[in-house]
């Protein structure tokens, strides 16, 4: 296991990050790594409150094969805000190589519990400018409606998301 994983986070039309990130656990199907935001043009605000920003610290979670990924969200202080939940088409592992394909909507969890689906409106355009087609508009509310379901069951997120934490 390499203690660093390669991450390339596409976003449609053409949009790449690629950053090289520490890896806390490597479980098979699941990866576990650490990193902090950077480059944010402006802090996110769910519901009032400040939840991302330059400098907060993240622990990830890609679940291969899975369409979405799990980011427990720490300020500078290294308080928890909550989870971040991204949508995406695909998330695939070459080796120590990550991809994943984001489909526009967000889940932004509290950890009261309150969840927030966000971005709505960027999917909307994505549809609009015809980025993306209607099946792939519908697959995105698809996936976000089951997680937001789940949630509200109790089986989301999965018990590995409380086994770690950030730590420097």
């Amino acid at each position: 296991m390499s203690s660093k994983i390669h991450l390339i986070y596409k976003r449609i039309p053409n949009r790449v990050l690629e950053r090289e990130d520490e890896v806390l656990a490597d479980i098979g199907d699941v990866v576990v790594a650490k990193s902090e935001f950077s480059g944010m043009l402006a802090p996110l605000f769910v519901n009032g409150v400040k939840v991302v920003d330059n400098g907060y610290k993240m622990v990830y979670f890609a679940f291969i094969g899975r369409n979405y990924d799990i980011l427990k969200v720490y300020d500078e202080k290294g308080y928890f805000k909550g989870l971040y939940v991204d949508v995406l088409a695909y998330t695939k592992r070459y080796g120590d190589t990550i991809e994943m394909l984001d489909l526009f909507l967000d889940i932004f969890v509290f950890p009261s519990g309150e969840a927030f689906l966000l971005d709505e409106d960027e999917l909307e355009m994505a549809l609009n400018y015809r980025l993306i087609d209607k099946k792939t508009f519908d697959f995105a509310y698809s996936v976000a409606n089951e997680i937001l379901e789940k949630l509200k069951r109790g089986e989301f997120p999965q018990e590995i998301v409380w086994k770690y934490e950030w730590r420097d």
